[in-house]
């Protein structure tokens, strides 16, 4: 297997790419070649779409890398021939059949429960003033409120969107569980990482982990790229 330099980074619900500038400064710091994919969140097909579009361009293999939501799309979008391996950060890692929708639906007892508000017109988003303290806690106060107003609409479509073969079942796979996160539990991190037989960090950190601690994501990106090189 040839040296893995490219990165690809996908975002989840109610946040767009730009996030992930930490983590893409530390990456290209270390000679990675790094793209963001700005998906939509309107529905799964979509993004997933999105993502192999990047994926298509690229000349060699790559990292794909979710966020929470994102997490999803790479696991439907992880089977194109570009992709070595998969990075979870914070990510829901379904199962065939498995949405966000379905992940969620019955919280355990006392898990923290997003402050996510009523559809409007087939979308989602949540509770401003709730925001920072679920999603973001561990972030600048001014940062986590520009988070909040500037939130992405998050399709139902895209909740609701089912995985139809997870690419962790056959591509390697890395999960960043955040300790501290309110949006998804770090008990659910760990199943879901356990399930897909991931090699696990774990990092206090809120759900926006990839913002606050974006050297310690980004080690656990290059280590998945390490770990290949390792075993090419």
């Amino acid at each position: 297997m040839a040296t893995i330099k490219n990165i690809v980074l996908v975002h989840g619900g109610f946040v767009d790419g730009s996030g992930w500038q930490g983590v893409y400064e530390h990456l290209t710091a270390d000679g990675y070649r790094v793209a963001v994919v700005q998906n939509t969140t309107h529905s799964l097909a979509g993004d997933v779409a999105a993502t192999r579009q990047i994926l298509d361009g690229l000349d060699g293999p790559a990292v794909l890398v979710g966020h929470s939501y994102g997490g999803v799309v790479i696991t439907e979008a992880g089977h194109h021939p570009n992709v070595a391996a998969l990075a979870y950060i914070a990510a829901f890692a379904p199962d065939k059949g498995e949405s966000v929708g379905s992940l969620i639906a019955d919280p355990a007892p006392g898990a923290p429960v997003p402050p996510i508000l009523p559809p409007q017109d087939g979308f989602l988003f949540l509770d401003r003033e709730r925001f920072a303290a679920s999603f973001a806690a561990d972030v600048p106060e001014a940062t986590a409120a520009f988070m909040s107003d500037s939130q992405v609409p998050w399709g139902v479509g895209a909740l609701e969107g089912a995985v139809s073969e997870p690419a962790w079942q056959t591509k390697p796979s890395w999960y960043l569980v955040a300790t501290d996160d309110r949006m998804i539990p770090p008990a659910a991190q760990r199943a879901m990482s356990e399930r897909v037989g991931a090699t696990v960090t774990e990092t206090p950190g809120s759900h926006a982990v990839y913002v606050s601690r974006p050297a310690v994501v980004a080690a656990v990106i290059a280590q998945a790229a390490h770990g290949l090189d390792a075993h090419s």
